[in-house]
Protein backbone atom coordinates (compact mmCIF):
# COMPACT_ATOMS: atom_id res chain seq x y z
CA UNK A 1 0.00 0.00 0.00
CA UNK A 2 3.27 2.01 0.39
CA UNK A 3 2.24 3.91 -3.27
CA UNK A 4 -1.65 4.84 -2.53
CA UNK A 5 -2.08 8.52 -1.85
CA UNK A 6 -5.69 8.56 -2.31
CA UNK A 7 -8.95 6.75 -1.15
CA UNK A 8 -12.00 7.03 -3.85
CA UNK A 9 -15.14 5.17 -1.69
CA UNK A 10 -18.46 4.14 -3.53
CA UNK A 11 -20.85 5.30 -1.04
CA UNK A 12 -24.65 3.98 -2.18
CA UNK A 13 -24.10 0.56 0.32
CA UNK A 14 -20.27 0.94 0.87
CA UNK A 15 -21.12 3.83 3.20
CA UNK A 16 -24.97 4.03 3.46
CA UNK A 17 -27.01 1.54 4.75
CA UNK A 18 -30.05 2.17 2.42
CA UNK A 19 -32.03 -0.92 3.03
CA UNK A 20 -32.65 -0.56 6.19
CA UNK A 21 -34.04 3.20 5.29
CA UNK A 22 -35.63 2.23 2.67
CA UNK A 23 -37.41 -0.72 3.98
CA UNK A 24 -38.52 1.16 7.16
CA UNK A 25 -40.10 4.23 5.14
CA UNK A 26 -42.26 1.73 2.74
CA UNK A 27 -43.15 -0.28 5.41
CA UNK A 28 -43.87 3.26 6.92
CA UNK A 29 -46.01 4.59 4.30
CA UNK A 30 -47.84 1.48 3.90
CA UNK A 31 -48.83 0.82 7.38
CA UNK A 32 -50.19 4.15 6.93
CA UNK A 33 -52.23 3.12 3.30
CA UNK A 34 -53.76 -0.28 5.03
CA UNK A 35 -50.95 -2.39 3.16
CA UNK A 36 -49.08 -5.36 4.22
CA UNK A 37 -46.45 -6.60 1.86
CA UNK A 38 -42.97 -8.05 1.68
CA UNK A 39 -41.14 -4.51 1.96
CA UNK A 40 -37.66 -5.71 2.05
CA UNK A 41 -37.71 -7.74 -1.31
CA UNK A 42 -39.77 -4.49 -2.43
CA UNK A 43 -36.98 -2.00 -1.60
CA UNK A 44 -34.39 -4.56 -3.40
CA UNK A 45 -36.14 -4.71 -6.58
CA UNK A 46 -36.30 -0.28 -6.14
CA UNK A 47 -32.88 -0.47 -5.28
CA UNK A 48 -32.17 -3.17 -8.56
CA UNK A 49 -34.03 -1.42 -10.90
CA UNK A 50 -32.72 2.03 -9.82
CA UNK A 51 -29.45 1.23 -10.36
CA UNK A 52 -30.05 -0.51 -13.30
CA UNK A 53 -32.02 3.08 -14.89
CA UNK A 54 -29.13 4.84 -13.71
CA UNK A 55 -26.00 2.75 -15.07
CA UNK A 56 -27.66 1.27 -18.10
CA UNK A 57 -27.02 1.93 -21.55
CA UNK A 58 -24.63 1.81 -24.00
CA UNK A 59 -20.69 2.92 -23.34
CA UNK A 60 -21.62 6.46 -24.62
CA UNK A 61 -24.54 7.07 -21.97
CA UNK A 62 -24.36 10.66 -20.83
CA UNK A 63 -27.72 11.23 -19.00
CA UNK A 64 -29.54 14.56 -18.32
CA UNK A 65 -31.33 13.22 -15.38
CA UNK A 66 -29.39 12.59 -12.00
CA UNK A 67 -29.84 9.59 -9.74
CA UNK A 68 -33.15 11.84 -7.73
CA UNK A 69 -34.35 12.09 -10.59
CA UNK A 70 -33.93 7.50 -11.22
CA UNK A 71 -35.39 7.41 -7.82
CA UNK A 72 -38.16 9.07 -7.66
CA UNK A 73 -39.46 7.43 -11.59
CA UNK A 74 -38.77 3.93 -9.98
CA UNK A 75 -40.68 3.99 -7.05
CA UNK A 76 -44.05 5.12 -8.90
CA UNK A 77 -42.79 2.41 -11.31
CA UNK A 78 -42.09 -0.43 -8.61
CA UNK A 79 -45.22 0.39 -6.97
CA UNK A 80 -47.40 -0.54 -9.50
CA UNK A 81 -45.63 -3.73 -10.46
CA UNK A 82 -46.13 -4.75 -7.22
CA UNK A 83 -50.18 -3.68 -6.90
CA UNK A 84 -49.61 -0.62 -4.19
CA UNK A 85 -51.90 1.63 -5.75
CA UNK A 86 -53.12 3.37 -2.77
CA UNK A 87 -49.82 5.12 -2.56
CA UNK A 88 -50.04 8.92 -3.94
CA UNK A 89 -47.52 11.01 -5.59
CA UNK A 90 -46.77 12.32 -2.11
CA UNK A 91 -45.74 8.99 -0.94
CA UNK A 92 -43.69 8.77 -3.96
CA UNK A 93 -42.03 11.84 -3.38
CA UNK A 94 -41.75 10.82 0.44
CA UNK A 95 -39.64 7.84 -0.63
CA UNK A 96 -37.65 9.72 -2.68
CA UNK A 97 -36.93 11.95 0.16
CA UNK A 98 -35.96 8.76 2.38
CA UNK A 99 -32.72 8.23 0.43
CA UNK A 100 -31.16 11.65 1.85
CA UNK A 101 -31.86 10.89 5.85
CA UNK A 102 -29.81 6.98 4.86
CA UNK A 103 -27.40 5.67 8.03
CA UNK A 104 -24.03 5.54 7.48
CA UNK A 105 -22.49 1.85 8.39
CA UNK A 106 -21.40 1.72 12.18
CA UNK A 107 -17.70 1.85 10.99
CA UNK A 108 -17.75 4.48 8.53
CA UNK A 109 -17.46 7.43 10.49
CA UNK A 110 -14.30 7.09 12.55
CA UNK A 111 -12.20 4.57 10.06
CA UNK A 112 -12.85 7.32 7.44
CA UNK A 113 -11.87 10.44 10.43
CA UNK A 114 -8.85 8.24 10.57
CA UNK A 115 -7.86 7.70 7.22
CA UNK A 116 -7.82 10.96 6.29
CA UNK A 117 -5.25 12.18 8.73
CA UNK A 118 -2.61 10.01 6.18
CA UNK A 119 -4.63 9.77 2.87
CA UNK A 120 -6.78 12.32 0.40
CA UNK A 121 -10.72 10.59 0.95
CA UNK A 122 -13.32 10.72 -1.71
CA UNK A 123 -16.13 9.74 -2.52
CA UNK A 124 -16.54 8.27 -6.01
CA UNK A 125 -20.04 7.98 -6.36
CA UNK A 126 -23.51 8.18 -8.71
CA UNK A 127 -25.67 9.63 -5.84
CA UNK A 128 -25.95 13.23 -6.47
CA UNK A 129 -23.84 15.89 -4.62
CA UNK A 130 -26.93 16.50 -2.47
CA UNK A 131 -27.35 13.33 -1.23
CA UNK A 132 -24.60 12.79 -0.48
CA UNK A 133 -24.36 16.07 1.86
CA UNK A 134 -27.58 15.49 3.64
CA UNK A 135 -26.84 12.26 4.14
CA UNK A 136 -23.14 12.18 5.52
CA UNK A 137 -23.30 15.30 7.38
CA UNK A 138 -25.16 14.14 10.22
CA UNK A 139 -22.77 11.01 10.70
CA UNK A 140 -20.39 13.48 10.99
CA UNK A 141 -18.63 12.57 7.94
CA UNK A 142 -16.20 15.10 6.43
CA UNK A 143 -14.85 13.88 2.67
CA UNK A 144 -11.34 15.65 0.98
CA UNK A 145 -14.03 15.85 -2.05
CA UNK A 146 -17.10 14.50 -3.54
CA UNK A 147 -17.07 12.94 -6.56
CA UNK A 148 -20.22 12.61 -8.00
CA UNK A 149 -20.74 10.93 -11.67
CA UNK A 150 -23.43 13.67 -12.10
CA UNK A 151 -20.52 16.28 -12.54
CA UNK A 152 -18.71 13.58 -14.42
CA UNK A 153 -21.35 13.27 -17.03
CA UNK A 154 -20.67 9.35 -17.35
CA UNK A 155 -21.57 6.79 -14.43
CA UNK A 156 -19.64 3.77 -13.01
CA UNK A 157 -19.09 0.71 -14.10
CA UNK A 158 -17.77 2.85 -17.27
CA UNK A 159 -13.91 3.66 -17.06
CA UNK A 160 -14.37 7.93 -17.53
CA UNK A 161 -15.52 8.73 -13.74
CA UNK A 162 -12.06 6.29 -12.22
CA UNK A 163 -9.73 8.36 -15.29
CA UNK A 164 -11.46 11.96 -14.15
CA UNK A 165 -11.30 11.14 -10.27
CA UNK A 166 -7.85 10.29 -10.65
CA UNK A 167 -7.03 13.28 -12.98
CA UNK A 168 -9.05 15.47 -10.93
CA UNK A 169 -7.13 14.89 -7.57
CA UNK A 170 -3.89 15.19 -9.54
CA UNK A 171 -2.72 11.27 -9.08
CA UNK A 172 -2.03 8.69 -11.39
CA UNK A 173 -4.69 5.87 -10.99
CA UNK A 174 -2.24 3.27 -9.60
CA UNK A 175 -1.87 6.21 -6.70
CA UNK A 176 -5.65 5.35 -5.77
CA UNK A 177 -7.25 2.66 -3.50
CA UNK A 178 -10.77 2.24 -4.80
CA UNK A 179 -12.79 0.93 -2.10
CA UNK A 180 -16.21 -0.45 -2.22
CA UNK A 181 -18.83 -3.31 -1.48
CA UNK A 182 -19.61 -3.93 -4.64
CA UNK A 183 -16.69 -6.53 -6.66
CA UNK A 184 -18.09 -4.56 -10.44
CA UNK A 185 -16.95 -1.63 -9.50
CA UNK A 186 -13.85 -2.54 -8.20
CA UNK A 187 -13.40 -4.34 -11.59
CA UNK A 188 -14.08 -1.63 -13.27
CA UNK A 189 -11.68 0.24 -11.63
CA UNK A 190 -8.88 -1.72 -11.32
CA UNK A 191 -8.99 -2.38 -15.62
CA UNK A 192 -7.66 1.68 -15.16
CA UNK A 193 -4.73 0.83 -13.22
CA UNK A 194 -6.54 1.59 -9.52
CA UNK A 195 -5.40 -0.80 -6.59
CA UNK A 196 -8.63 -2.36 -4.68
CA UNK A 197 -10.26 -3.11 -1.59
CA UNK A 198 -13.53 -4.95 -1.02
CA UNK A 199 -15.47 -3.96 2.04
CA UNK A 200 -17.95 -6.69 3.07
CA UNK A 201 -21.26 -5.73 3.89
CA UNK A 202 -23.33 -8.85 4.21
CA UNK A 203 -26.38 -7.07 5.24
CA UNK A 204 -26.51 -4.53 2.42
CA UNK A 205 -29.71 -6.40 0.70
CA UNK A 206 -30.93 -7.17 4.38
CA UNK A 207 -30.69 -9.94 6.39
CA UNK A 208 -32.73 -12.34 4.30
CA UNK A 209 -30.51 -12.03 1.02
CA UNK A 210 -27.44 -13.33 2.06
CA UNK A 211 -24.00 -12.11 1.52
CA UNK A 212 -23.72 -11.11 -2.19
CA UNK A 213 -22.37 -13.65 -4.16
CA UNK A 214 -18.65 -12.08 -5.44
CA UNK A 215 -18.44 -13.67 -8.91
CA UNK A 216 -15.47 -16.28 -10.13
CA UNK A 217 -12.51 -15.14 -10.86
CA UNK A 218 -12.94 -11.74 -9.21
CA UNK A 219 -9.86 -10.74 -6.57
CA UNK A 220 -9.65 -7.37 -4.57
CA UNK A 221 -6.02 -6.27 -4.11
CA UNK A 222 -7.34 -6.08 -0.13
CA UNK A 223 -10.44 -7.32 1.23
CA UNK A 224 -11.44 -5.97 4.36
CA UNK A 225 -14.94 -6.40 7.07
CA UNK A 226 -15.28 -2.61 7.46
CA UNK A 227 -13.15 1.03 7.52
CA UNK A 228 -11.56 0.45 11.02
CA UNK A 229 -10.02 -2.30 9.92
CA UNK A 230 -9.21 -0.97 6.79
CA UNK A 231 -7.44 2.32 8.52
CA UNK A 232 -5.67 0.06 10.63
CA UNK A 233 -3.84 -2.05 8.02
CA UNK A 234 -3.02 1.55 6.53
CA UNK A 235 -1.12 2.68 9.05
CA UNK A 236 -4.09 4.78 10.80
Amino acid sequence: MNTIKALTCDTGGTILDWHSGISAKLAEIGKRRGIEADWPSIANDYRRKSLMAMTGGDADFQPDFNIDDVHREQIEIVSKQHGLNPFTSADFDEIRNAWYGLKCWPDVSDGLARLRRKYIVASLTILSFRLIIDSCKPAGIVWDAVLSCEAIGHYKMRPQPYVKAAKWLQLEPRECLMVAAHPADLVAASEVGYKTALIHRPLEWGPRAGPPAIGDGFGADYTFDGFDELASAMGC
